[in-house]
């Protein structure tokens, strides 16, 4: 039976830590970079990675012999240098000669995963599995889906709204936010916390 409350919970965390929209400045690079990002395409792959996951993460990690929080830390490393990117302006993402592929590769590979389904959103899934009913948390992950799809939607225009001053600032910003995430989520995981 569906429970309001838990949809509403479990989307309120999904939402935290998917952070769609302290990831525009991310999703504005990699636009940059690629061209395009097809936003239906991103979307549609996020959505069955994290139904996959909540349905199968704990058997596939332990198929492969690797711990969530193991798993974890790695999703922490990927977030790492994607602050690290914003924050220094440096370039760690190597982009491929062939811009169609570039854009098709871009909006499954760092968009999708790790960036939307990465280690953070797998690890709370695991975690909401473990309190609320699977038809609630697969309302929380269609809703949050849907929010990112309209923010992948109209990066343009938000972009066009915030100017290029407003995306630098935010680039640093979220940078620095996103390295704390890292660093949360690295020293959570190895047990520091």
């Amino acid at each position: 039976m569906f429970d309001f409350k838990e949809i509403s919970t479990a989307s309120m965390v999904l939402f935290a830590v998917i952070d769609i929209i302290g990831s525009i400045p991310i999703i504005i690079q990699l636009r940059q970079k690629a061209g395009h990002i097809q936003s239906e395409k991103a979307s549609a792959v996020s959505l069955i990675i994290m139904i996959a996951f909540l349905y199968l993460g704990d058997e596939i990690l332990q198929l492969i012999g690797i711990d969530i929080n193991s798993f974890a830390i790695a999703g922490s490393f990927i977030l790492f240098f994607l602050s690290l990117e914003l924050i220094l302006g440096i370039k760690l993402y190597k982009d491929d000669e062939n811009q169609a592929t570039n854009a098709s590769s871009t909006s499954i590979v760092p968009l999708a995963f790790p960036l939307i389904a990465g280690a953070g959103s797998m690890t709370t899934l695991v975690s909401l599995r473990a309190e609320y009913a699977i038809q609630n948390i697969i309302v929380a992950i269609v809703l949050n889906i849907i929010l990112v799809y309209v923010v992948l939607k109209n990066t343009v225009r938000i972009e066009h709204i915030i100017g290029p001053i407003g995306i630098a600032v935010l680039r640093k910003v979220f940078g620095i936010i996103l390295l704390a995430i890292a660093v949360k989520l690295f020293r959570t995981n190895l047990g520091l916390m």
